[in-house]
């Protein structure tokens, strides 16, 4: 499986980005992909999944109303769109496969650590 996020860069406070996350070598085996991010010096925190069989999303409290995971089927595509950044979203974001399901509160289970990664991009919200 190879995941190859994009979409992240530099952004006022109050902004919008879209992030992608590419993924080829998805098999049944895997159940969902989320989003995590890790800010310099915080643990990894999982933002958003979305189920791949029928497309369920889940998010963390902090994103709530305005962030929206969504995927493209035909382009092997997971999104993240970020609206009304804040400061505290800077951090490099992850997007992840796994056998992990995408249901409530599974953004907080050990297993997505055993999933298979992207690269990573930056997004920073500053002005």
């Amino acid at each position: 499986v190879q995941l190859a996020e994009s979409g992240g860069g530099l952004v006022q406070p109050g902004g919008s980005l879209r992030l992608s996350c590419a993924a080829s070598g998805i098999t049944v085996d895997h159940n969902a992909i989320a989003w995590f991010r890790q800010a310099p010096g915080k643990e990894r925190e999982g933002v958003s999944c979305i189920a791949i069989s029928d497309g369920n999303t889940e998010y963390v409290d902090s994103v709530k109303g305005r962030f929206t995971i969504s995927r493209d089927n035909a382009k092997n595509t997971v999104y993240l769109q970020m609206n009304s950044l804040k400061p505290e979203d800077t951090a490099v974001y992850y997007c992840v496969a796994s056998i992990v399901e995408c249901y409530s509160e599974s953004l907080y289970v050990p297993g997505w650590d055993y999933g298979s990664w992207g690269q990573g991009t930056q997004v920073t919200v500053s002005s």
